[in-house]
Order: C-alpha cells, then sequence, then structure tokens
C-alpha cells in the first residue's frame, strides 16, 4: 500500500490511505499498479477479463494460484492491500537469509570523468562492505552495475578466489571490472555494486596475509565504529572521499530485519 500511494502521489504529494479503506481505494487502479506486475502478467490477466484491480479481488485464492502458480496467491493478497508475503508458505524472513547487498548511486548530472566516477565506486564499495560486517558475511561475488546515459545498462561479475568483507578488495575488483567495461568517454548515469555468494565468517579464507588481514580488520571496525558516532561521511577510503551522496540500501541489506544469519544476535 505504501509503494502504491507513493506512485499516486508523485511527485511532491502526500496521500493518506485510511486503515480499512485498502480495498475500496484499490478497486477502481488498473492492475498495472500493483507492484511487481509488469507487462506480461498484466496481458494475462487482462486474458482473464482482469483489468482492476477490483476485478482481480473477486478471484477465488486457490484460481489464481492455478494460473500463476505462488504469483497467484501474492496477487490475492496485494489486491486486497494486504502483504502478499502472508500468502507464500512460511513466517516472512522466518528462514530466509540475505542473497545479496547492493548500493547504488543515481548522479545529478551525467559524468564522464573517470577520476569521479572510480571515486564513487570506492563510495559504494565502502558502503556494500559495511553492510557485509554488519551482517557477518563474507562475498565471493562482486558485481559492477554501469548505465550510460541513453539507459543502456550492463552488469559484471568477477568471483573471488577467497571471499572477503574487505572495502579495499572488494574496490580493486570493482575497478578492475569498471576499466575493462566501460567505453572511455561516455558519459555514465548510474554505478552500482553488488556482493552476493556469501560464506559465514567462521569459514572465510584470508585474502591478504594474516597480520596485513588483521590490520585492516581492526582498522575497519574502528571506523565503523566512527561512523555509527559521526556519520557515514566521517571515514572514508582516499579515493572515495570525493563522493558525497546520501546512502541508500538495496536487495536485502544485511541489517534489514528477518534478514540476519542463523545465530547472530540482535
Amino acid at each position: 500500500m505504501a509503494k502504491i500511494a507513493s506512485d499516486q502521489a508523485k511527485p511532491n504529494g502526500v496521500l493518506w490511505i485510511i486503515p480499512g479503506a485498502e480495498v475500496a481505494y484499490l478497486a477502481p487502479l488498473d492492475v498495472r499498479k500493483i507492484p511487481g506486475v509488469g507487462k506480461v502478467t498484466e496481458q494475462n490477466l487482462h486474458a482473464l477479463g482482469i483489468r482492476k484491480i477490483g476485478d482481480l479481488a473477486k478471484y477465488d485464492e486457490q484460481f489464481l494460484k492455478s494460473r500463476f502458480g505462488k504469483w497467484g496467491l501474492a496477487l490475492a493478497g496485494k489486491a486486497r492491500g494486504l502483504d502478499a508475503g502472508g500468502w507464500y508458505d512460511g513466517e516472512i524472513g522466518a528462514s530466509s537469509e540475505a542473497k545479496s547487498v547492493s548500493h547504488e548511486h543515481t548522479y545529478n548530472q551525467d559524468t564522464a570523468v573517470q577520476s569521479a566516477l572510480e571515486a564513487t565506486l570506492a563510495r559504494l564499495s565502502e558502503m556494500v562492505g559495511r553492510r557485509l560486517r554488519e551482517g557477518h558475511l563474507h562475498a565471493r561475488t562482486v558485481q559492477l552495475k554501469l548505465r550510460y546515459s541513453d539507459f543502456t545498462t550492463i552488469t559484471r561479475a568477477h568471483s573471488l578466489e577467497r571471499p572477503t568483507q574487505i572495502d579495499t578488495e572488494i574496490f580493486e575488483n570493482i575497478r578492475a571490472l569498471f576499466r575493462k567495461n566501460w567505453k572511455a568517454g561516455s558519459t555514465v548515469r548510474l554505478l552500482g555494486v553488488q556482493a552476493s555468494s556469501f560464506v559465514d565468517e567462521g569459514a572465510q579464507l584470508d585474502l591478504l596475509p594474516e597480520d596485513q588481514h588483521d590490520r585492516w580488520k581492526h582498522a575497519l571496525a574502528a571506523a565503523d565504529r566512527l561512523r555509527d558516532k559521526y556519520g557515514e561521511s566521517a571515514v572514508s577510503l582516499a579515493t572515495g572521499m570525493k563522493a558525497r551522496f546520501r546512502e541508500r540500501v538495496h536487495e536485502n541489506p544485511a541489517d534489514l530485519p528477518g534478514k540476519r544469519p542463523s545465530g547472530s544476535s540482535d
């Protein structure tokens, strides 16, 4: 409901849906307004004569399941303004762990300045590294997301020899992917850094010699404490110091409620 209300109130409005009035509010809206309903699902719903959310709400849950699988159960919930997760087996987030951690930045003005682009990647790598440490996770895979001014978007991933949660290791690999895949001189609209393929902290194999790894581990722990106290921009890699933007969390952040690794404490 929050997502739909936000979309309906754009660009600068505020929309308050009174509790209990969700079904009535949703009924006249096109089914495409439901988060997650794309062009293909919309066409399939239209083929059934379902064009408005109110039309969808009239259908039996089991019928929708027979046509769309578990997504049909989610649609049944969404059409009534209820949490779609409730239509899946099990409690939301009860047995699921973080699949990936990623951060993105969209430029207010597209840029082709390599130093600025790499500064952004350094900052994003720091954000991802911190989330990994918060979740006591080490990532085996890092991925670059690169979107040009014409909205052409590419993603490139690299599997590490050994998992890491160290900012500099993430950045070095992301920068290598960037330099290999960026069309020099082309203006960039968005950059993203993602880490995935997690292993538990106890299973992690050091990328660096033990003494060097320990120094980085202690330094980053101190940096995280400073960020907790003074804000995310309090400490940064030298390369990332020129990149300043508000932090955004995407795709199962490590500290999202219900997403902590099993055995960790709040």
